[in-house]
């Protein structure tokens, strides 16, 4: 490995990951010229036809152009079944290849975070950076913003079939909602999307592309990062190679960890920072004990049932027909509408799996296709797809280094249903999904279940069911939790506890995960810590 002087160099802040929270840390802390910032980005450009088009996510997930291609390991709770565990190789992270929802969480899922000891995260709290980065196709209004880096659109495409599916769930009580980020999203509705014109958004669009117009940004890709240095109990700078060649960053002011809820675990670690017996394991000298590092994962576990449906039209029939792929091609070209432009999920509700709960538990994503697993190709019969997760799961998994190497994906450990109280849930999101399926309102598509199957019918086949097909909706948060008790890696400002000039800025910093998806509450953790930084550096003299 050959040294370069010209990768070396002093900067006020270096930003590990070019992600969804590392694009908007570029952005906000390079408004004021005076402060230098490198941003290193282990994936390459963004600038690829399928990021840009929405649809393109089935092109980009599984692509190791655009994709880490990463796996869990072998899930007990999932009859020993290793998931595919996409995470974005580009400029703008997970936001390049993710299914573009624009979704909060609840309102009650910051007030936990407060709850739990975390000072300034209560709903109150965030909302305000919400709104602040929101750029809402309704324009502004007591819950959202205008004029913000961060799109926020209508969907361009409706299908009967979704309708109908509306209709039915008003039948059982989820009535329709105007809007799922008021702070309460209990309801159904079509989602909103991060995309404009019928293109994604991403926040390498919204919020680097500006920024690198600035003399002060330095833009680094293909940049592994190998290990941060420490200097005694402060972080001084990053070690990394870039097309083979080898270089170390220093900060004079600190070093912000965005990497994702799978990598930041995994550089801390790399360089001697977490727990003690771990770091050992792989022959790393414990240069700071932190052994919260890589622990408290969360993810959303959707379970995909599929029905086929008749006398209407869906995307299995229209991709299995040249006619039909020809006039998606032709109204995207035209009107950026249509099939082509899509999200992966085009409708959604939240519900309870239980009366008794006070807030919903249960998030559907409902779509016009279906396939056997994710990236096959669609069924060749008309049929929907109605996914639906337990958005509060208890059960927690880790995730850490398996060699000390760099270039080695980590150990992905869900744990994935080992929970009674997750198995319950399943049991009872699989009766629901099949009673809304039932409706008066969707007899005239005769819908026939295909997955989980009707032979299911006891729990506990339904529960080796929920084993058999359910998979992950990519929503992985936790691994450098904040809070205040002995495992918890982060403070209240992110600032990692024990060390001087690090801080982690990304979904590991989640003390719990949100009802919903995930992305926006990162923009929102990104801003809110640029916050925090710009106030710390104000404070401080001359």
């Amino acid at each position: 490995m050959r040294s370069d002087p010209t990768l070396d160099g002093s900067y006020d802040y270096i930003i590990i990951g070019a992600g969804t929270a590392g694009c908007v840390l570029a952005n906000r802390l390079t408004e004021d010229g005076r402060t230098r910032v490198l941003l290193l980005e282990a994936g390459g450009s963004d600038r690829y036809h399928w990021v840009q088009i929405p649809v393109g996510y089935l092109y980009c997930i599984g692509n190791p152009r655009t994709d880490w291609m990463m796996k869990t390991v072998a899930e007990p709770g999932l009859n020993g079944r290793s998931l595919s565990y996409p995470r974005g190789k580009v400029l703008g992270g997970c936001s390049s290849v993710n299914g573009m929802i624009y979704m909060r969480g609840q309102a009650a899922d910051y007030d936990h975070w407060r709850q739990l000891g975390n000072v300034g995260w209560s709903w109150s709290d965030v909302l305000p950076y919400f709104i602040r980065s929101e750029d809402h196709h309704a324009g502004p209004s007591a819950n959202h913003g205008a004029g913000g880096e961060w799109k926020v659109s209508r969907q361009r495409l409706r299908w009967e079939i979704l309708d109908a599916v509306q209709q039915g769930a008003m039948e059982f009580g989820i009535l329709p909602r105007p809007d799922f980020n008021d702070g309460n999203n209990e309801g159904s509705g079509f989602f909103e999307v991060n995309q404009i014109r019928g293109l994604r958004w991403n926040t390498a669009r919204g919020f680097l592309r500006p920024a690198m117009t600035r003399a002060n940004l330095r833009v680094l890709t293909h940049a592994h990062v190998e290990r941060l240095v420490l200097e005694g109990k402060r972080v001084s700078g990053v070690q990394f190679t870039r097309h083979d060649r080898s270089g170390i960053a220093r900060a004079n002011a600190e070093v912000l960890l965005a990497a994702g809820a799978i990598n930041s675990p995994k550089i801390l670690e790399l360089s001697g920072i977490g727990g003690p017996e771990h770091l050992a394991a792989m022959g790393i000298a414990a240069l700071h004990e932190l052994p919260g590092v890589g622990e408290n994962l969360q993810d959303h576990l959707q379970i995909r049932t599929v029905y086929k449906v008749s006398n209407t039209r869906t995307l299995n029939t229209m991709v299995h027909s040249v006619r039909g792929k020809a006039l998606m091609g032709l109204e995207y070209l035209l009107r950026r509408s249509g099939p082509l432009a899509m999200a992966p999920s085009q409708f959604g509700m939240f519900t309870r799996s239980d009366p008794a709960l006070e807030t919903p538990d249960l998030e559907y994503h409902v779509q016009p296709l279906s396939t056997d697993r994710l990236g096959d190709p669609l069924h060749a019969f008309p049929a929907i797809t109605v996914s639906v997760c337990n958005l509060r799961p208890q059960s927690v998994g880790s995730c850490h280094i398996a060699v000390p190497d760099p270039q080695v994906q980590p150990d992905i450990r869900l744990n994935y249903l080992s929970a009674s109280r997750d198995q319950e849930i399943a049991v009872r999101a699989l009766r629901q999904a099949r009673q809304i399926m039932s409706a008066t309102a969707l007899r005239r598509f005769s819908p026939q279940e295909i997955l989980p199957g009707p032979e299911a019918q006891d729990d506990a086949s339904l529960l080796a069911r929920a084993r058999d097909i359910a998979t992950t909706i990519f929503h992985p948060v936790g691994t450098c939790k904040m809070g205040d008790d002995p495992m918890s890696v982060v403070d209240s400002e992110l600032r990692v506890y024990g060390l001087a000039g690090l801080r982690v800025v990304d979904a590991s910093i989640m003390p719990r995960l949100v009802s919903g998806n995930t992305a926006s509450p990162v923009v929102m953790i990104a801003e809110k810590t640029a916050d925090a930084i710009r106030r710390g550096r104000s404070d401080r003299p001359a």
